[in-house]
């Protein structure tokens, strides 16, 4: 034991007590430290569980949507003019929550609906069936870009989060070694 780890302390019965008071708290916080971890570590994997099943349903999404888009440009022609020339502000909006995991806020994105269909009429002379299609089908892939967005960044917060978590254990299981050894 070098001499730094060392804790200056008077031999007596009052500053046993305190030691072991000093002894009981550390290892109170330290049992509270592991828990946190236990459940950032439970939610981590939950995280990357969820991001796995939306990557592989985004392509699969993503699949249809380009199709659809294929056969909507089929159908009804060259479409792209219209819609950029009518376009005056966003319909799918994202806002930003918070959700609370041991004591860690982790970013939560949700994406939500703002207005009515602008472009309800379009492809009405041809072409309206594909159309529509290409808009649901483009309208999952942006509800699964914002969901992964989320996650990504949930994941991101908690590696953080669970890093901080197991140095400061790992603070405490020094300062044990060293006060169990002083008892």
């Amino acid at each position: 034991m070098s001499g730094k780890d060392r804790i200056d302390v008077f031999p007596s019965r009052m500053a046993q007590t305190i030691m072991k008071a000093r002894l009981k708290g550390a290892q109170t916080g330290r049992s509270l430290l592991k828990k946190k971890a236990d459940a950032l570590s439970m939610r981590f994997r939950q995280i990357l569980r969820k991001i796995i099943e939306t990557k592989t349903l985004m392509g699969e999404v993503m699949r249809e949507a380009a199709f659809s888009l294929a056969e909507a440009k089929f159908a009804a022609g060259d479409f792209s003019t219209t819609v950029i020339q009518n376009v005056n502000k966003a319909q799918v909006k994202v806002r930003a929550k918070k959700d609370n995991v041991a004591g860690v806020t982790l970013p939560v994105f949700e994406h939500y609906q703002e207005g009515g269909d602008s472009y309800e009429l379009t492809g009405l002379a041809r072409g309206g069936e594909q159309l529509s299609r290409l808009k649901r089908n483009y309208a999952k892939a942006v509800e699964l870009l914002v969901e992964l967005a989320s996650l990504a960044r949930s994941r991101t917060s908690l590696l953080s989060w669970m890093n901080e978590s197991e140095r400061n254990s790992t603070g405490e299981r020094c300062y044990f070694s060293t006060t169990e050894t002083l008892l």
